[in-house]
């Protein structure tokens, strides 16, 4: 079955090569964002992408299994996904979910279109998570999907494809070249890197949320500690496609003094979060 959204990608995708389209949106925090793709297009082939994904470590024996820390992920993860929620009522249909990796000397997260994340037992087990920061981690990629920045991500990926204008030019109701790059994108929006105004947008609004869950404020400055401790000598992967202008770790101090008032004296309700694992 044809998804409605794809002769609608093949013009736009034709127009843009063409010259003819620019398409700009406003994001979360009032900023103008260029989007080839629209976001729920980005949604969609992420969906793909991601299922693809979870397979694959799946046939490669890479999904965790450790009850315990799938619980743990759920609990967190559901309790930020519900401040998000909260803010952005039109993510609360999206699939939530989390895989978790079995990759102990990977330090790195991911998340994609429409909730669909994934955390590397590294990133927990050497930087020793509390729950709270934890919740920073999840927080900050949550707030990647909400801001559409994988749409921006595969936008840049699209326009990198040498066979861009070629497959533009090729586009009809029988051509799949366009979808194909679509998919392709998706899949390369998880390793190239945000920009650096969509890793300040981030965690401006992950913070945010983790706060608006209960937990601590200042942990988003700890976890941050942590990340370059671990680096030492190199640059962790998680660093390395999460670039930071070198006052990171003050300005989420600043965002943590500004925003605490947020946070509930009770503890908030929980999100459905789908755990991958292993076993």
């Amino acid at each position: 079955m044809t998804s409605p959204m794809r002769p609608l990608f093949r013009i736009a995708l034709a127009l843009f090569a063409t010259g003819l389209v620019c398409a700009c949106v406003t994001s979360p925090t009032g900023r103008t964002q260029l989007l080839i793709v629209p976001p729920e297009l980005a949604i969609v082939e992420s969906a793909r992408a991601y299922a693809d994904t979870v397979r694959e470590l799946g046939e490669d024996d890479k999904l965790l299994d450790d009850p315990v820390l799938a619980e743990r992920v759920q609990a967190v993860a559901g309790r930020v996904v519900a401040a998000a929620v909260t803010r952005y009522p039109h993510t609360a249909d999206w699939r939530w979910s989390v895989a978790l990796i079995d990759e102990p000397t990977v330090v790195n997260a991911w998340c994609m279109a429409g909730g669909r994340m994934a955390i590397y037992s590294g990133l927990v087990e050497r930087l020793a998570l509390s729950d709270d920061e934890l919740a920073h981690i999840m927080g900050h990629e949550i707030a990647h999907a909400v801001a559409n920045h994988t749409a921006e991500r595969m936008s840049v990926a699209l326009l990198t494809q040498a066979g861009l204008i070629a497959a533009a030019r090729a586009v009809d109701e029988d051509s799949g070249e366009v979808l194909t790059a679509a998919a392709v994108a998706a899949k390369l929006s998880v390793t190239l890197p945000n920009s650096r105004v969509s890793e300040a947008e981030a965690d401006q609004m992950g913070i945010e949320f983790a706060i608006r869950a209960g937990y601590e404020p200042y942990a988003a400055v700890s976890l941050w500690q942590k990340m370059e401790a671990e680096g030492g000598g190199r640059v962790p992967q998680f660093l390395s496609s999460h670039p930071s202008p070198a006052n990171r770790r003050e300005a989420l101090s600043a965002l943590a003094g500004d925003l605490g008032h947020l946070r509930p004296e009770t503890r908030p309700t929980t999100h459905a979060v789908d755990v991958i694992s292993g076993g």
